[in-house]
Order: C-alpha cells, then sequence, then structure tokens
C-alpha cells in the first residue's frame, strides 16, 4: 500500500545542554527510507554509539523483512507463493499475525499482500485517463490476506496463490521505530526521537526538560501551521496525498490504493494518527485513509489509546473525540 507523508512534521528541537545531556542527531538511509535518529545522553561518546545501535537494530529488521532483499525471509515466503510453507522467526510471524489482524479489523482496507497489486496507475503526471475497470479488477487479482495461511506452531508463512507477494513497507519502519524505542529504554536512555521517514515513536524530554514537540502543516497552505502537539512519550504517523494524485472528470483519487478494489483513495487529503505505537499508527492512517471519514473514525474509537486527525479533500478536518485540536495552537482560519 504506498503510503506518502502529506502533512508535514517539524520537528522542532533544541539542542540545549541541561543536566549534563546532550542531544545528537544523524541522518542515514534505511529500510530504502530516511531514518532520523535522535538521542538524548550523558555525553556525545554514548549518544554516538546509541545512534549505532539503532541502526545496527533497523538493518537487522530490514534484514528479516525486506520484500526486496532476496535473502530475507519475507522474500523466501514470497518465492514460496503458491508452492510450499515457510518457517519464519517468531519475530516475522508475530508481525505477520499482527498485520492480519488489522486486516480483518480494517474488513482489508489493510492487508499486507498489497504487493502484489500492478501498479498500474502513475502518479508522474503521465496518465491522461483512467484504466479501465478490468485492469484494475485485474490489479488486484494477487491480493487477498485471507489467502495467507499462518501455522502458529511450525511457525510458518504460506501464501495460497502463486504470484502472491507480501510487503510491510512503512508499517515496517514503524514497527522498528517501535523496537528501537524499546531497546534504547531497556539500556538505560531516557529520551529520544527514531523517526523512519515519518514514522516516529519519541520518549523523554529535550535537554531543557520541554516536549518534543511536532508541528503540522495545513496541507491546504505549506505556510501555515494547524497545530503544535507535544510528545514526550508517544509516536505519530500520517498517511496522506498531497502531492500525488491525480484528478480525473473533477474527483481527486489519491495514490494510495485501496487493496480491496484497485481503485485510489478518495475523500481525505491526510490522516495522523498518534499512540503510543508507531506500527500500530501507520497500519491505522493507512486505513483510515482507504476507509475515509465516517468509518475511519468509527474504527479508531475502537483504540482508547489512539488519536486522529483527518483533512478532508475540501480543506475541513475533523478529530476523533479523545483529540481536541484547540487545545494545541491551532491556526486561524
Amino acid at each position: 500500500m504506498c503510503r506518502y507523508y502529506f502533512l508535514l512534521l517539524t520537528l522542532m528541537i533544541v539542542q540545549l545542554s541541561a543536566a549534563a545531556q546532550v542531544l545528537r542527531k544523524r541522518t542515514v538511509t534505511l529500510m530504502g527510507s530516511r531514518f532520523d535518529i535522535t538521542i538524548v545522553d550523558k555525553d556525545t561518546a554514548s549518544a554516538e554509539a546509541n545512534i549505532d545501535s539503532v541502526i545496527a537494530e533497523v538493518t537487522r529488521i530490514e534484514n528479516l523483512i525486506s520484500d526486496w532483499r532476496p535473502h530475507t525471509q519475507v522474500s523466501q515466503v514470497n518465492k514460496n507463493a503458491g508452492i510450499t510453507p515457510v518457517k519464519v522467526d517468531k519475530e516475522v510471524f508475530e508481525l505477520t499475525e499482527r498485520a492480519i489482524e488489522l486486516s480483518k479489523l480494517t474488513s482489508g482496507a489493510f492487508d499486507i499482500s498489497f504487493a502484489a497489486m500492478d501498479r498500474i496507475w502513475k502518479f508522474d503526471g503521465s496518465m491522461t485517463s483512467m484504466p479501465t475497470p478490468g485492469a484494475i479488477k485485474k490489479s488486484v487479482e494477487k491480493v487477498g490476506y485471507k489467502n495467507i495461511i499462518l501455522n502458529k506452531k511450525n511457525s510458518t508463512i504460506f501464501l495460497k496463490l502463486k504470484g502472491m507477494k507480501i510487503g510491510f513497507g512503512a508499517l515496517g519502519e514503524g514497527y522498528a521505530a517501535d523496537k528501537c524505542k524499546a531497546m534504547m529504554l531497556a539500556k538505560g536512555v531516557k529520551a529520544g526521537i527514531v523517526n523512519g521517514s515519518g514514522d516516529m515513536n519519541t520518549w523523554g524530554n529535550k535537554p531543557d526538560g520541554s516536549a518534543w514537540n511536532i508541528g503540522i502543516t495545513n496541507p491546504m497552505d505549506t505556510d501555515e501551521l494547524l497545530a503544535v502537539v507535544p510528545l514526550k512519550d508517544g509516536a505519530v504517523v500520517t498517511s496522506g496525498s498531497y502531492e500525488k494524485f491525480v484528478v480525473f472528470n473533477g474527483k481527486r483519487y489519491a495514490h494510495i490504493i485501496n487493496p480491496k478494489t484497485g481503485y485510489p483513495a478518495t475523500g481525505l487529503t491526510s490522516v495522523t494518527v498518534f499512540g503510543p505505537s508507531a506500527e500500530m499508527a501507520n497500519g491505522l492512517s493507512t486505513s483510515i485513509m482507504v476507509m475515509g471519514k465516517t468509518a475511519g473514525l468509527q474504527l479508531i474509537k475502537r483504540f482508547p489509546t489512539m488519536r486522529c486527525l483527518l483533512m478532508t479533500d475540501k480543506g475541513e478536518y475533523f478529530t476523533s473525540p479523545n483529540l481536541n485540536l484547540a487545545d494545541y495552537k491551532v491556526a486561524d482560519e
């Protein structure tokens, strides 16, 4: 499920030293995406060493779940689609289990077998007409989480149809952010941010004692902030389609594709989800983009620890009941 982070998440990080703490930040390419890693630690050497540990952990996860590196367990599952089950590590199995559970909760609006989808929609300006209904239907004929067979006892994954594929995409980046945060907390690192291409998890405070501030930009006017949300211990993820979309017959089609139908999502421009887990926030933000405002707001109510902000194609915004945007300096409209 392709995804574009439409709302610009601006990290306002003030690099101040306080209580003998230093803040170090490094930007690297991991999982084919940009990762920004920020660590607050007792000294520069410790902070840099912990950034190295985060990079090593993300690389380890990538070498388990990447669907484009041929040696990974997920690539082996895809290679053996329609042939035989493949034994995977408990970590990969449980990540797949959670993804399938989300697929069930969203009735397929989220589906990790989207990786088999034919890329017939083009969002680079080259499309001059819509694909035919037949081509759209054919594009998703190998997509369907119900054809993923899990065997918990044997820790195997089997894709029933030849040509099927699974892929974690940005969900994997959210998972990596969560795992790295947990690893740093276990090591006694009191504060930091792991931001995998917009799948962000934070903990602790900046060296001056203040929270990490996430600026949310108005998609209709990128010079205007809708809100500045402080995060002390939580994740934030945005799915959206500010730049990647097409318009046919006056209707706007987002680059996020509904894996059930093959048609692009419509109605919402962006979805931002806050909560304790970047993995879950990612899955929910993508699902809500596909499901639309009404069904999406109903879905988020099932997760009391999660909050969301939705922006429609018409520039209207809506929030879950547990998020009051007025509390976070909403810009005047």
